[in-house]
């Protein structure tokens, strides 16, 4: 088998130092620009089952119950209490009364405690613009639900 590739000198020396790769360029531009940095993200909205499964563990800890005890109680699966505990799960809003229920709650301090909560997460983060849909609803004390 005969190699068509042309060989080099053996006193010609490599264009790069040894022990690295050759770089080459797929697009043209200056051999020591960097990539530009990606623009930094904006922090996230908490979800609201993330903040709704806080309170009713936090809840369920302050009473010192177990997660089978207010289970039984809201007439729930344990393991599903559990997934909407941790947020995993968007529940009914029968689901939630039911637990709500079992730890002695209403429906409406669930949901208070939970807005409260979002508040305090929100409160923490940079402004937002004036005029803002958040801004405006967190000022004005407002909650607003969408199924």
């Amino acid at each position: 088998m005969t190699d068509l590739a042309p060989r080099k000198a053996p006193d010609e020396a490599p264009k790069h130092a040894p022990n690295q790769a050759r770089v080459i360029p797929l697009r043209p531009g200056p051999a020591s620009s960097r990539p530009p940095a990606p623009p930094a993200a904006a922090p996230r909205e908490p979800l609201w089952r993330h903040l709704v499964g806080d309170v009713l563990r936090k809840e369920r800890q302050a009473q010192e119950r177990t997660l089978k005890d207010v289970a039984d109680a809201a007439r729930i699966s344990m393991p599903y209490l559990s997934e909407v505990e941790r947020g995993r799960k968007e529940a009914s809003s029968e689901v939630l009364a039911a637990a709500a229920g079992a730890l002695g709650l209403g429906l409406a301090d669930l949901l208070a405690r939970t807005h409260a909560e979002l508040v305090r997460v929100t409160s923490r983060r940079p402004a937002a613009p004036t005029g803002s849909l958040r801004s405006s609803s967190v000022r004005n004390g407002g909650l607003c639900l969408a199924a």
